[in-house]
């Protein structure tokens, strides 16, 4: 059956006009007044539908019955991710949302190709959450990852997703550094993690230190270097998949 992002209250016997992007995936698939789908707004759950009307550029919809379904991650995982060139970005961000991520950040590093400002910056921010959206629509998730705007590694220490994450959070540092540790031998006990990784080239001799002093544990993958955009998704796996 297909799944809908439906960013909006739901319950069972409303009636409503899905939000165009909802809209425009249903005209594209071609369903009919009287098909079946699958709404969910990301508050929980998710909404049996059935299309009532398909108009030019709108489609109306009456909400069903309310499946209390999650399928998350047994453990929260923050990602603070360099931000990777091209379309690997993107390609990061839709893995991670799949592998059950709790949250992303872009991180602007030093080594970053990619320089996010301004009005690019939101537009890009947008567009990842995007894809988060559609693939948690792909995957069965029924909560959507926030994906954070993009931040430097100190600005982030400083701002309050850095607060929150003080009360028994783990940090992990991805690193080269000897004396690295195993992944699965840091992150054993099984509360919230923030995971930084770099972008190409890894993260700058200043940006480890900075991370470390600020209580991040250096952890290793094991000895293949892996791509910028391989790395946290490997991590993310090895944290989340059971």
């Amino acid at each position: 059956m297909p799944r809908f992002h439906c960013p909006a209250p739901l319950a069972t016997g409303l009636e409503l006009d899905l939000p165009a992007g909802a809209a425009r995936h249903v005209q594209v698939l071609r369903l009919q007044p009287g098909d079946a789908l699958m709404l969910f707004n990301g508050e929980g759950g998710e909404f049996e539908a059935t299309v009532l009307k398909m108009g030019r550029s709108d489609v109306r919809v009456q909400v069903g019955t309310h499946h209390a379904l999650e399928r998350e991650a047994p453990r929260a995982v923050h990602l603070l991710a360099g931000i990777t060139a091209n379309e690997r970005m993107d390609w990061l961000v839709e893995k991670a949302a799949e592998l059950g991520v709790a949250s992303i950040t872009p991180l602007v590093a030093e080594r970053s190709v990619l320089k996010l400002k301004g009005e690019r910056a939101d537009k890009k921010i947008a567009h990842w959450q995007a894809v988060a959206v559609a693939a948690c629509e792909q995957c069965g998730r029924n909560r959507v990852p926030v994906v954070h705007a993009a931040v430097d590694l100190a600005g982030w220490l400083q701002g309050p997703a850095a607060a929150g994450a003080a009360a028994g959070w783990q940090r992990l540092l991805l690193s080269l550094r000897g004396g690295a540790v195993p992944l699965r031998a840091a992150a054993g006990y099984g509360g919230p993690v923030v995971f930084l990784s770099g972008p190409e080239g890894g993260l700058s001799a200043g940006e480890e230190d900075l991370a470390l002093a600020q209580g991040f544990a250096p952890v290793t993958l094991g000895a293949r270097v892996l791509r910028a955009e391989t790395a946290p998704l490997a991590a993310l796996a090895a944290l989340t998949l059971q």
